[in-house]
């Protein structure tokens, strides 16, 4: 099957978690800049997971409150599609509203502040989005953003 990837995508820094091998377990892998334009970061990205053997890219879908789709979706849904083609794996999108909140808190919660905390906040999201699909993907009573 492979590891699955965590993608949380931002304009400034895009943060990337990994999966075990049972896919059960989501751990942060790194932070790449978001620099150059979408080719740029796939092409980092691609670079990040050379050695791995991945089946699936969750990226991180920036839904509204309301639990609509923005500007900031639509970008996300870009640049997972232009990821997927790069990476020939399949691409799911996975709600992440409030991950880099929670990702905040847990981090200032374990003194980690300022520059420290910006260093690693955006990997730390991507962990807590890859976990929350993999939680809700085991119990099967998940429901994809796109409905499926």
């Amino acid at each position: 099957m492979g590891r699955i990837v965590g993608i949380d995508p931002g304009e400034a820094r895009i943060g990337l978690a990994i999966s075990d091998e049972d896919a059960s377990i989501a751990f942060p892998r790194e932070t790449i800049l978001a620099r150059g334009g979408t080719a740029e970061a796939v092409r980092r990205i691609r670079q990040a997971l050379l050695d791995e053997e991945i089946s699936l890219a969750v990226v991180g879908l920036p839904l509204r409150l309301d639990g609509s789709e923005g500007e900031a979706a639509r970008r996300a849904r870009a640049f997972g599609q232009a990821l997927g083609a790069a990476l020939e794996i399949e691409v799911a999108f996975w709600d992440e509203r409030l991950t880099t909140v929670a990702a905040e808190r847990s981090l200032r919660e374990m003194g980690r502040r300022g520059p420290r905390q910006r260093e690693v906040v955006d990997q730390s999201a991507a962990t807590i989005l890859l976990q929350g699909y993999l939680d809700a993907k085991k119990s099967e009573t998940w429901k994809d953003p796109d409905g499926q």
